[in-house]
């Protein structure tokens, strides 16, 4: 297991007492065992779903979104696929009694279809990158994938700043004219997901169809 630092760094205040020090360590504790034991148990649903590939795995403090873990299966022709998830995902498969295994393996099932590797994409190494990154790929994909699966209906798809998220990539329908017609994700959001080699526009999808279900849409 490989734990890597992608955070800020946590902070100590002197002015505790012993007990509040105390408590604060049981639960930094606490949270510790909650992370190995969701990594732990993801290892071993992998392995059982994937019994002729090797399974590894790391834990990444990612600053925005706490525990991320990526799990990598290297078949015996040395392919390799990796994808990651979010803990609180995690937890929610498991702990709301569904087929976490049938889960975690569509990610991989739908790696392997093009027959090769699927390593994690390389992060931007710089601001450039980055908007490359978002105008010549995720904001392109999101828009076709979105419109492709809401067809024949119009989809507006756009870019805008929120005052607290910052860029975000926006999804509607014109034909809703009343009450919400809009979701919206935030970039280092689609980025991230990205990076995990999840799909950037499945958040985005499944706004939309909350929205047609607030109105009574099929």
């Amino acid at each position: 297991m490989d734990i890597r630092e992608g955070g800020p760094p946590m902070t100590t205040d002197n002015n505790l007492t012993e007990e509040q020090k105390q408590e604060n360590a049981n639960r930094e504790e606490e949270a510790k065992q909650i992370i190995l034991g969701v990594y732990q148990r993801t290892m071993q649903t992998l392995q059982a779903e994937f019994e002729n590939y090797s399974v590894e795995g790391q834990i990444i403090n990612n600053g925005n979104y706490g525990p991320l873990y990526a799990f990598q299966l290297t078949d015996q022709a040395g392919h390799i696929y990796s994808c990651g998830f979010f803990i609180n995902e995690l937890l929610e498969k498991y702990r709301g009694g569904g087929d976490a295994g049938e889960w975690l393996s569509s990610f991989y099932v739908e790696l392997m279809r093009g027959g090769e590797s699927r390593p994690l994409p390389q992060p931007p190494q710089s601001e450039d990158e980055a908007k490359q990154l978002f105008d010549g790929h995720i904001v392109p994909h999101c828009a076709g994938a979105l419109r492709e699966e809401f067809a024949p209906e119009q989809v507006y798809v756009d870019l805008d700043i929120h005052e607290q998220a910052g860029p975000v990539l926006e999804a509607g329908f014109p034909s809703i004219k009343e009450g919400n017609n809009v979701c919206a994700m935030p970039f280092h959001f689609l980025l991230t997901l990205y990076l995990l080699n999840r799909d950037p526009a499945d958040p985005l999808v499944q706004g939309l169809y909350k929205i047609r279900e607030e109105h009574g849409l099929e």
